[in-house]
């Protein structure tokens, strides 16, 4: 892989990236935003999608008049669009429209939690918490481990496969980490899931957004049973979000949530559902946020998930390169290349909490970061090497600062001048830790001598 300083500008894309804020001098900046891993801003093609749709905006599905058939019409060839970008199956999956990744999930395990009954749910410690949690309150779980990097074990994931003989009903796994950009061979682990007589759910979060995607044919081995993502991480905000899965797993039973819009027939007695996938979207739908995916992955297709994937990682490249250079940053996973990865780089400077960090970049740079654990406590414990005392000290002192991590998470409109501001702050801060600390006091406590924060 090789970085240019000719990549593509972007920034007219997206919206705010002119927005000028204020620094700790009292000057003003444009802000440089990498933290396009907990949300993205808006694409402006989004914005306009929404705006010249806003005087046609109608309640869907059961009304008569013009702007309700309009929005109705818009509403479900999204379906068609969403089902095209990740290559979908539509004999076999349903594209159902939710909140986001967290509400398709808990989606999932609540309908699967009406028919299967002493299975196993096969996760990892690579997982966001949405990815965990929602499992738990249903199911008996196991955990695929690590491998000496980070990364999820295939190895690990067929032994556990094997030892339950056929009772792993589900595995389900991170298509990237939030936390260390690691891509998921999300294929391979189908066909192993597959091989076991196990389904897959993929949680596409932080994939969707930045790689092409392709879910296969419902005949073929690797083929993805179920896959959730957020708008609001690829570039179109308003609360909407996407589960597909199979139409048979829905088509049966109870809604996961019941009200208007999930029947065909009600008596004081009797329901009849309606048909999938209406019968999942209880409520009014948020037609918004469906117009607002609709233009983003129109924009998404113009410009092509293999051309954004590699400008991303020729910048995530380059990032690499120069931070390796620095004295004391602790970069966690990959720290060498960009090989099944994503842009998403975690590190740490040698004597600072993370939360110092990132308040000085923003304090003095207008950079935005993220610090902290990122919903991935297990995962973040893990690549830390917390023990188990130190883990039990957290719990008897919650008040105590967390240990984590600094995050930079690149965006398709992020660009090698912002990394350059970024380094040369670094290599400042790294020079000069006594003037960063006493002019951004904090009182942060040490858990533990062995723990890399």
């Amino acid at each position: 892989m090789h970085y240019y300083s000719s990549q593509p500008n972007y920034k007219y894309l997206v919206v705010g990236t002119d927005v000028s804020i204020p620094l700790s001098n009292g000057k003003y900046t444009k802000e440089i935003n990498f933290d396009n891993a907990a949300t993205t801003p808006p694409l402006t093609s989004v914005m306009k999608a929404v705006n010249d749709f806003a005087p046609w905006y109608s309640s869907i599905h059961r009304g008569t008049g013009y702007k309700s058939n309009l929005s109705s019409e818009i509403y479900d060839a999204t379906r068609k669009t969403v089902a095209d970008f990740v290559n979908m199956d539509r004999d076999y999956s349903t594209v159902i429209f939710v909140k986001n990744t967290t509400e398709a999930i808990n989606k999932v395990s609540n309908k699967l939690s009406q028919v299967i009954h002493n299975g196993i749910i096969l996760s990892s410690f690579m997982e966001h918490h949405s990815n965990d949690l929602p499992w738990r309150k249903n199911f008996n779980m196991d955990y695929i481990n690590l491998d000496h990097k980070g990364n999820l074990s295939l190895e690990d994931c067929e032994q556990k496969l094997k030892k339950y003989n056929g009772k792993v009903r589900l595995v389900t796994i991170s298509g990237a980490s939030n936390v260390t950009g690691y891509k998921t061979d999300i294929h391979a682990f189908a066909k192993l899931a597959h091989r076991y007589g196990a389904k897959i759910l993929i949680d596409g979060a932080q994939l969707i957004p930045h790689s092409p995607i392709d879910m296969k044919p419902s005949y073929s081995n690797d083929h993805i049973d179920y896959l959730v993502f957020s708008g609001h991480k690829i570039y179109a905000p308003f609360g909407t979000g996407v589960l597909i899965g199979p139409k048979n797993v829905f088509k049966y039973g109870s809604p996961t949530q019941v009200g208007g819009g999930t029947v065909k027939i009600v008596t004081p007695k009797s329901v009849m559902w309606d048909d999938v996938p209406y019968k999942e979207e209880a409520g009014t739908p948020n037609i918004m946020g469906v117009v607002a995916l609709n233009a983003s992955l129109m924009e998404m297709n113009k410009l092509g998930m293999h051309n954004i994937e590699n400008m991303e990682l020729n910048l995530t490249e380059y990032t690499l390169n120069k931070l390796n250079r620095i004295k004391d940053i602790i970069i966690y996973g990959n720290e060498n290349d960009c090989d099944n990865r994503i842009g998403i780089i975690t590190f740490n400077i040698k004597g600072l909490h993370h939360s110092v960090v990132a308040n000085i970049l923003s304090k003095e740079a207008g950079i935005s970061v993220r610090s902290g654990c990122f919903c991935a406590q297990p995962y973040v414990q893990k690549l830390l090497y917390l023990t188990k005392n130190d883990i039990n000290e957290l719990k008897r002192n919650p008040r105590y600062p967390r240990p984590g991590m600094v995050r930079i998470s690149f965006g398709l409109y992020n660009d090698y001048s912002e990394v350059d501001i970024l380094i040369e702050l670094l290599e400042k801060i790294v020079k000069n830790k006594s003037y960063y600390l006493k002019k951004y006091p904090s009182k942060h406590h040490k858990i533990s001598s062995s723990a890399r924060y």
